[in-house]
């Protein structure tokens, strides 16, 4: 990669990038799972019909944008109780959907091919944004284990990732994500605050006026 040029300048640039540094730590990977999204998508159908998609609300009692469900042992929820994995889905009060396999063989691949082996996450977080919804600035530290890296999977409409420093003051990149591009960030990245800025309006052939997001971790 041409270190002279911002990561968002990239595609303006006519510069062919399939693998990107970003931060130490921290690699996109272009349209690494585009070939899978089918089959995933299709994945992600079977999961909700068990966990539906639903808009949880912060300890501080807002309502979030970005509607979620989870698969897996844990799923992450946020609620008055404040931000914590769950083994049990609590508006059902059952197990989590499992992991369909072929989340976790893309997020090995994906997290190998950006220098982190033998990821094995127990946790997948699906994000659902319209247009208008965000994600504001934040660092995924609820999990016990922050020696494994994060994978998060973009389908859909493009949105435009925000990638900070260790603390809230720092000023973030801005990532253009397209459908099919991965996410991978660990190791002194790992803490890094993160989000979306407001998805604007589009049609996707796949998933119409959406954009899909799976974000894998190791919660315990």
């Amino acid at each position: 990669m041409n270190p002279s040029l911002p990561v968002d300048l990239l595609a303006d640039a006519g510069i062919d990038e399939t693998r990107i540094a970003i931060a130490p730590g921290a690699v996109l990977l272009r349209k690494f799972a585009e070939h899978m999204a089918t089959p995933m998508l299709a994945a992600i159908g079977q999961v909700i019909t068990q966990a539906p998609m639903r808009h949880m609300y912060t300890p501080g009692g807002r309502r979030m944008s970005v509607a979620m469900s989870n698969c897996g042992t844990y799923g992450w929820v946020t609620d008055q109780r404040g931000y914590r994995y769950t083994r049990t889905d609590p508006v059902s009060g059952k197990a989590w959907p499992p992991m369909p396999d072929v989340f976790r063989e893309m997020a090995r691949k994906a997290a190998e091919q950006a220098g982190y082996s033998d990821f094995n996450p127990d946790a997948c977080l699906i994000n659902r944004y319209m247009p208008g919804s965000r994600m504001a600035l934040h660092q995924d530290k609820d999990e016990h284990d922050f020696s494994a890296p994060i994978v998060s999977m973009s389908f859909g409409l493009d949105a435009t990732f925000l990638f900070g420093g260790p603390r809230r003051t720092d000023r973030p990149q801005r990532i253009p994500l397209g459908h099919g591009d991965v996410l991978v960030w660990g190791g002194p990245s790992r803490l890094h605050y993160h989000g979306i800025t407001p998805l604007a309006s589009g049609n996707h052939a796949l998933t119409g006026d959406r954009r899909i997001n799976l974000t894998l971790r190791r919660a315990r």
